[in-house]
């Protein structure tokens, strides 16, 4: 029966208080939004832990949504700002161990990266700012222009720049790592 339930219905459910509307809205929703908490992130471990953050959360942000977008949209948006706050998190951190810690921070960071070995996709995403990060792995999740900019809070033309100077960005890259 939950199968045919719209995902509006789910949500409100949820911010009801139903745990079973809940447990249907993240059967739906969770490999897609730990599919983009990897693209966001570049990393497995830091998707994983992203995404079990949203999900601890989103109970208490489910009594926000008020079906102007869709679940999926509204969703997305939530694990964009999760995303940025995390972001924001790391760089207060590492500008507050500024010092005899960066070494060891940034030996740290370079032994994840390689423990992880991440695809060639992934790790040139990483060399790009966040805002063209973050938009280019919403496009690569079959998000349309239209439906990214309302999730980014931008207009769609900016989504089709974003997306083109990522687009030119990476082509740079590749072809600066087959001349070497």
């Amino acid at each position: 029966m939950r199968m045919t339930t719209p995902d509006e219905d789910l949500a409100s459910a949820a911010a009801g208080g139903d745990r079973q509307a809940f447990a249907s809205l993240l059967d739906r929703h969770y490999d897609r939004l730990f599919g983009l908490c990897f693209r966001l992130t570049g990393s497995r471990a830091e998707a994983e832990d992203l995404c079990q953050d949203i999900c601890t959360a989103l109970p208490a942000k489910l009594g926000s949504y008020r079906r102007q977008a869709k679940v999926s949209t509204w969703l997305y948006r939530v694990a964009v700002n999760a995303a940025h706050d995390r972001r924001r998190k790391r760089a207060t951190y590492i500008k507050a161990s500024d010092g005899w810690g960066t070494w060891e921070i940034n030996r740290q960071a370079e032994l994840s990266e390689t423990q992880d070995q991440v695809s060639w996709l992934h790790h040139a995403m990483a060399q790009l700012s966040d805002d063209l990060r973050d938009t280019l792995a919403l496009i690569l999740d079959d998000i349309t222009h239209a439906e990214a900019a309302d999730i980014l809070g931008i207009s769609e033309g900016t989504v089709s720049w974003r997306v083109s100077e990522a687009k030119k960005r990476l082509r740079a890259l590749k072809q600066q790592e087959e001349a070497q």
